[in-house]
This record gives C-alpha cells, sequence and structure tokens, in this order.
C-alpha cells in the first residue's frame, strides 16, 4: 500500500492541484475577478453537469435515497459535534458560527467530483452528485442560517435555495431518467459539452478564490475545522456507509465527498454575514492544502 500512495497521488491530487494552482496564478497575475468565474460555473455550466449525470446514469430511485440519506447523517453528526466542542471551547458567538461553517459545508463539487471522476469514474461521479446537490441544499439553508446568526428568515432562505441551479438540474436528470427520455441531438451536445467544461472551470475557481483572499489565525477553532472535516469526517463515512447500504462504486463516491475540505462557499457565505471571513478562508486555504495527506491514504484504503 505504502508504494502504491505517490502513484495515487500524482495520479488523482496532482491533476486537481495543478488546474487549480493555475487558476490561483491566474488571480494573482490578472485580477480574474472569481466571483464572476464563479457565477458563470454555479449558473451556466453546474445543472448541465448534474442532469447529465443523472439522466444518463444506471442509477436507482434507492440510489438517490440510500447517498442523500447518507450525506444528510455526515452533515448533521459532524455539525452536532462541531457545535458541542465548539460551547465547550467557548469560542466567541462570530468564530463559532464560522467553525461550524467550515465543518458543515464541504467542497463537494470542485474538489469532490473531480476526485472521484478521477480516482473510481464516471459512474462515482454520478453517485458523488448526490451528495454534491445535499450539500449545496445544506449550503443555502442551514449555511445561510448558520451565516446569518439568525438575522435571516427561514422564507428567504428557501428563496436562496430555490434560486439554486442545481436543484433544477436534479429534478429535470430525474425526469428524464425515470422516463427513459433522450434529448435531440442538437441539445444532447449543447449538454454535453457545457457538462464537460464544468469540472475543469471548478477547479479553476477554486484556485482563484483562494488566491483572492485575506487569512486570519486562531489555531485553536483551525484545528478543530481541520480535524472534524479531515479526519473524523473520513471515519464516520467508513464507519456508517455499510448502514445505508452503500457498496462497491457507491460507497467510494460517498465516502470522498464526505472526506473533502471545507466549500470555498462558506468564504462567501462567512463575507456576506460579516461572520469572520479571514479566519474562514484561513480554514478553507490550509483544509485543502493540506488534504493530500488524508485523501491519498483514503484513495488507497478504497481500491483506487
Amino acid at each position: 500500500m505504502l508504494t502504491s500512495l505517490p502513484t495515487l497521488f500524482l495520479n488523482n491530487l496532482v491533476p486537481i492541484l495543478l488546474v487549480a494552482g493555475i487558476g490561483y496564478l491566474l488571480g494573482r497575475w490578472l485580477h480574474v475577478d472569481p466571483r464572476s468565474v464563479s457565477r458563470v460555473v454555479f449558473y451556466a455550466l453546474s445543472p448541465f453537469l448534474i442532469f447529465d449525470l443523472i439522466a444518463n446514469s444506471e442509477l436507482s430511485n434507492s440510489d438517490f435515497i440510500r447517498i442523500g440519506s447518507f450525506a444528510v447523517v455526515q452533515i448533521l453528526t459532524l455539525g452536532i459535534a462541531a457545535w458541542i466542542i465548539g460551547r465547550l471551547l467557548k469560542l466567541e458567538r462570530k468564530l463559532f458560527a464560522a467553525t461550524l461553517l467550515t465543518v458543515i459545508l464541504i467542497n463537494g463539487g470542485n474538489y469532490g467530483l473531480s476526485l472521484n471522476l478521477f480516482a473510481f469514474g464516471e459512474t462515482a461521479l454520478a453517485h458523488a452528485s448526490i451528495y454534491f446537490v445535499v450539500s449545496a441544499i445544506a449550503m443555502y439553508t442551514v449555511g445561510v442560517a448558520i451565516a446569518s446568526m439568525g438575522t435571516m428568515s427561514w422564507k428567504r432562505s428557501l428563496l436562496e435555495l430555490l434560486k439554486t441551479p442545481t436543484i433544477y438540474g436534479v429534478l429535470v436528470g430525474m425526469t428524464f431518467n425515470s422516463l427513459n427520455w433522450e434529448l435531440p441531438l442538437f441539445l444532447n451536445r449543447t449538454v454535453s459539452l457545457l457538462s464537460d467544461a464544468t469540472i475543469p472551470s471548478m477547479l479553476l475557481v477554486l484556485g482563484l478564490q483562494l488566491q483572492n483572499t485575506t487569512r486570519s489565525w486562531n489555531f485553536k477553532a483551525l484545528a478543530l475545522s481541520a480535524s472534524l472535516r479531515l479526519l473524523a469526517g473520513p471515519a464516520l463515512a467508513i464507519a456508517t456507509a455499510s448502514i445505508f447500504g452503500l457498496q462497491g462504486v457507491a460507497r467510494q463516491a460517498g465516502i470522498i465527498e464526505a472526506s473533502m475540505p471545507p466549500a470555498v462557499m462558506c468564504t462567501i457565505l462567512a463575507t456576506e454575514y460579516d461572520v469572520e471571513p479571514a479566519f474562514v478562508t484561513t480554514v478553507v486555504f490550509v483544509s485543502t492544502l493540506i488534504s493530500p495527506l488524508t485523501l491519498t491514504p483514503l484513495l488507497a484504503y478504497l481500491g483506487a
């Protein structure tokens, strides 16, 4: 196993880091606005990727339920753990909220989907997309509620969720899948072009967003967030995957998604609601940089 770790790192993680690195350099040298590029990916590309994956996948309704339930349990369990430990550590209110954000919201899109594709193929990517959508729902409900520190109503949170285009990609994709519908060739090729552009664009955005930020250090809260995300996350996922009947590629995809570092979206939410954005950015940046140390042996364990 030890001899295979460098190869696993080189073939599965280095491509992700290199593309993100190009995005980082673009932001540093050309001052590319990450928000504009991110919105293109969010609104114009990712819905078509999700639709393409689901409409053309062999996933059954039971697969959606199993993976979706698995994702909800991972998010809630780690969130509760962060809540309890954060209270015991007596973190200041905004820092406490910032820590919760970075534990609950994962980088299941930019990073997780890419890694699943490289390590386990398109079938794993389809399974991972379900987890990604559940995490997106959590982002625009639980994430917004935490970031707003109770100032935003659930009605407004729901409206934010309804603006999430990936939700509609899931619904339309499931409809096409269950009814065995097919798009006309010209539309199918259009969807394929947009879908194929999504993952490399996501990785460029990851680099852009990591570069275009300021950082702040609080080692106690940073250690809490990073350890729960990168150590407790995969441990919990491995321990509970069989409970939800996840086997084979579904198990691999679910565990990898649950083991991702915090989402860059955490920084956007923290900035929007002034919840220690510099600290949140530090957690995202550091966790992303050190994540290969946990993900590489995890890939070996999962048989990549």
